[in-house]
């Protein structure tokens, strides 16, 4: 098996999930950036298991073989991804309105078990501010307008912050304070980025538990309605303590 070396990146505590460790779905949207593959330019879905809280502001390889991209760091394997034959649910959407009303019954803004997220923590100011509500139907529901700063030379949102903005909005759709959670594997399929200033809507879906694993879906909206990204994760039940 040949691995070639594709880069060294850092996580800055700005991209953190918990305080000390980094967003679940920006970490995994590092490695499926790195996927250069068919599936990818088909805009096929490509699937990311974390094996360890990633670690910030250290250097973490980003290495590739056999279709396969691998993020390791000092202490080993931290997430690995590739394509996916995955058929991806849809979560149905919400008028823009509706979602900005569902902002009002985010539950992290009054307990919040990792309050600095980059996606959805409400003491990270430069983070993505997401609010997803409750919708009472196993949905959650939020708007999102993604700054200039998150674009890549073409003016379009780059890979990692999509797949953060789809993080969290599942995660919201449990119930976190029964069961705290952190993200163990997302697998997403972008259909199309939006630019800076894209009006958007993010929907959360809550599927299924099986023991310690919680299911989710997300979509992402345009101003139009049109999908621009939907992906699935699996979340793991934890002790929040063992990540502060």
């Amino acid at each position: 098996m040949s691995t070639s070396h594709l880069e060294t990146v850092r996580i800055d505590p700005r991209f953190c999930g918990p305080a000390r460790s980094g967003n679940g779905g920006y970490t995994a949207g590092l490695v499926a950036a790195a996927l250069a593959s068919d599936q990818v330019a088909a805009g096929k879905p490509v699937r990311v298991r974390l094996r360890m809280p990633p670690p910030l502001t250290i250097d973490l390889n980003l290495t590739a073989a056999d279709g396969l991209v691998q993020l390791t760091g000092p202490d080993g394997l931290v997430a690995e991804g590739g394509p996916s034959d995955e058929d991806l649910p849809l979560v149905d959407p919400v008028h823009p309105d509706e979602a900005r009303a569902a902002e009002a019954s985010y539950r992290g803004l009054v307990n919040h078990p990792f309050p600095t997220c980059f996606a959805c923590g409400p003491q990270n100011p430069a983070g993505l501010q997401l609010r997803p509500g409750l919708l009472g139907d196993g949905r959650t529901a939020c708007r999102w307008t993604p700054p200039a700063d998150l674009a890549d030379t073409d003016g379009l949102i780059g890979t990692p912050y999509l797949w953060a903005a789809l993080d969290c909005p599942g995660g919201w759709a449990i119930d976190l304070e029964g069961r705290p959670s952190v993200l163990g594997q997302m697998t997403t399929c972008v259909d199309a980025r939006p630019p800076a200033g894209e009006a958007c809507v993010v929907m959360g879906r809550h599927l299924g538990e099986d023991g310690r694993k919680t299911f989710t879906a997300t979509t992402l909206y345009d101003a139009d309605g049109r999908v621009l990204a939907r992906a699935a994760q699996i979340w793991i039940q934890v002790d929040p303590a063992a990540f502060r």
